[in-house]
Parts: C-alpha cells; sequence; structure tokens
C-alpha cells in the first residue's frame, strides 16, 4: 500500500527548512509550555493553552480547530513513515519520503515566537532530500502543468493529498508518464486557462476574501431595518469592507487553507473545480456579529448545512460522519 503525500512548510515562516535540508528530515515544533500536554495525549489542555496564551503567526487570535491542528501536526510529523514529504523554494520543487526511525525531540528557539522562543523541535529521518525526480530530470516550478501547481504548494504547514493528487506527485516524483492526467479535459482547460490569464495564488484568496466581504454587507444589510414579516437576525459587521478584506485573507492563511469545519482543501476563485468546495464566510455564532474572534472560513456546502447550528453541535456531527 503506498504511503500517504503531504505539501509541507515546516516550523512558523518555515523557520526549519534549512535544518531539514542539511539533515534529511522532516520537522515541526512544539512551545515548552505545550509539549508537555501533546507528550500525555491531553488534546483539551494543548488546546485551552493555546487559546488563552497564543496568537496565529499573522497576529490573529488561535481559534479551537487551529490549536487542534497544531496537535495534529506533531502526530504526522512524529510517526510518519515511508510517506511522500514535497516542498517548494522558490522555482524548485524538493521531495523526499519518511524513514522507519524513531523520531528525536530537540530543545530549540523559534525567532518568529514574540517572547518565550524556546521550543520542542520533532525531527524524523528522511531520505536525502532531491530537487530532481528519481530519472534525474530536474523539478522545476515554473514548467509544471498549471493544475500541479494548485496541489503541490501549501502556503501553510500541511497538506495531505488526496488519492488522485497523490498519484499524480507519485508520478511526477518517479519520472512516470503524466499524460494521463495532462490530457484530461479538465487539465487541458486549464492549461488554456493559464497561457490567456494566469491567476496567481495570492490574487485568488484576495478575489476569495472581497467576495466574501461584500456577501457579509449584502447579509447585514438585509437583516437589518426591515418590516416585522418575519424574526430575523440582526447582524452587524464590525469592519470596514477594507478591513474584512484583509481579515479574511489572514484567516484563510492562518487556517492554511483549509475548511475550518471539515478540513478539506479550500478551492479558491478561479481556481476550482468543484464549486462547493470555494471559500464561505461562517459567523462561529450564528447569533452574532461579523467581528474578530467570531469569523471562520468554511467551504460552501458546510456552511449551507451547519446553517444556524450550533458550532459545537455541527462539529461533533461531523465527528460522527468521519468515524462511520
Amino acid at each position: 500500500m503506498a504511503g500517504r503525500v503531504f505539501i509541507a512548510n515546516f516550523g512558523r515562516q518555515n523557520y526549519l527548512w534549512a535544518e531539514c535540508l542539511r539533515r534529511n528530515a522532516v520537522a515541526t515544533m512544539n512551545r515548552n509550555a505545550t509539549h508537555p500536554f501533546w507528550q500525555r495525549g491531553d488534546r483539551e489542555g494543548f488546546i485551552d493553552f493555546h487559546l488563552a496564551n497564543a496568537k496565529t503567526s499573522l497576529g490573529l487570535p488561535v481559534t479551537r480547530q487551529i490549536a487542534s491542528r497544531w496537535f495534529n501536526l506533531m502526530t504526522i510529523v512524529s510517526q510518519t513513515e515511508d510517506d511522500l514529504w514535497i516542498h517548494r523554494e522558490k522555482d524548485q520543487l524538493w521531495w523526499t519520503r519518511s524513514k522507519l526511525d524513531t523520531p528525536a525531540f530537540e530543545p530549540g528557539l523559534d525567532p518568529t515566537l514574540v517572547g518565550d522562543q524556546r521550543v520542542v523541535v520533532c525531527f524524523k529521518s528522511c531520505e536525502q532530500w532531491a530537487n530532481t525526480n528519481e530519472t534525474g530530470s530536474r523539478l522545476d516550478w515554473p514548467s509544471l502543468h498549471p493544475r500541479a501547481k494548485e496541489f503541490l504548494f501549501t502556503e501553510g504547514t500541511l497538506q495531505q493529498l488526496g488519492d488522485e493528487n497523490a498519484e499524480y506527485a507519485r508520478a511526477l516524483v518517479g519520472g512516470a508518464d503524466l499524460a494521463p492526467w495532462h490530457s484530461l479535459a479538465s487539465w487541458k482547460e486549464k492549461l488554456a486557462e493559464a497561457k490567456t490569464s494566469p491567476v496567481t495564488n495570492f490574487n485568488a484568496v484576495r478575489r476569495a476574501a472581497v467576495r466574501m466581504a461584500m456577501q457579509a454587507f449584502s447579509t447585514a444589510s438585509r437583516s437589518n431595518g426591515q418590516e416585522v414579516t418575519r424574526v430575523a437576525k440582526n447582524k452587524e459587521v464590525r469592519f470596514t469592507q477594507t478591513e474584512l478584506e484583509e481579515y479574511l485573507v489572514a484567516l484563510i492563511g492562518a487556517q492554511e487553507g483549509l475548511c475550518a469545519l471539515t478540513e478539506l482543501p479550500l478551492q479558491l476563485d478561479g481556481q476550482y473545480d468543484d464549486a462547493e468546495l470555494l471559500p464561505s464566510l461562517d459567523r462561529i455564532d450564528s447569533d452574532g456579529h461579523y467581528e474578530a474572534g467570531n469569523l471562520q472560513v468554511v467551504c460552501r456546502f458546510a456552511n449551507r448545512w451547519k446553517n444556524d447550528d450550533k458550532d459545537d453541535n455541527f462539529r461533533r456531527l461531523i465527528g460522527v460522519v468521519r468515524r462511520m
């Protein structure tokens, strides 16, 4: 059975990449104060500490789902075995496979943290990092198919590829024939679009933020000042348009491009194959306002399914579905 495929950066703002390359490893870190919670398997203690004491690398308050994902990162890296890891560094794509070795936990300093920078770094040994495929051809980012660029890079820390994209990644690093993918109609359409109107990931995120901000103001205006013909919740947008757009760009980054409810990869405006996976703005407390701390970006279908349900209850139901 083939191992998993991960697209990854290493440490906050990728500060551990140079060390990973030098020692042929993948890595992540926990704060000194939170590592004992992870060692004990105390997810709730780990989450509660971050909610009370931490911010994301973009300065946003840490949400429960972001802290839970940080807990998972250490578990994934420490337990990875025979998985394919891919990292983009400027115009080069690098890859390696994790070994069966026991992980090493070492004290370190995280230069991106404010205040106490002490951390515990987990290094898991891998095969030698390579920027050529198994037949010796260089893996140059500009030469990749535009459809492949959408899933072979993450601005976050870690993303596991789904089955179809994972198979493509294995074929790419193995030097295999990529025609079965490149000949698909959807891939041909993506190539044609890229030639006529190239789209960068940043611009796609920005477009999604603008769309969601406009929708929030529209929804709020419809909920206020209406005739009393039905029960309507009063919703306020406690940002200016520009402030909300900037907040949403940062929020998508903090969520590492994943739906806050399902952890499915969000597809972006102008780069999507399934409109149900486009970003949609959700108020965590449906009775609350559009304000900092009460917003999360989710898949369109998840927002529709959640509707006015309580956030905790909807997450419980998502968990039930996952366990089926």
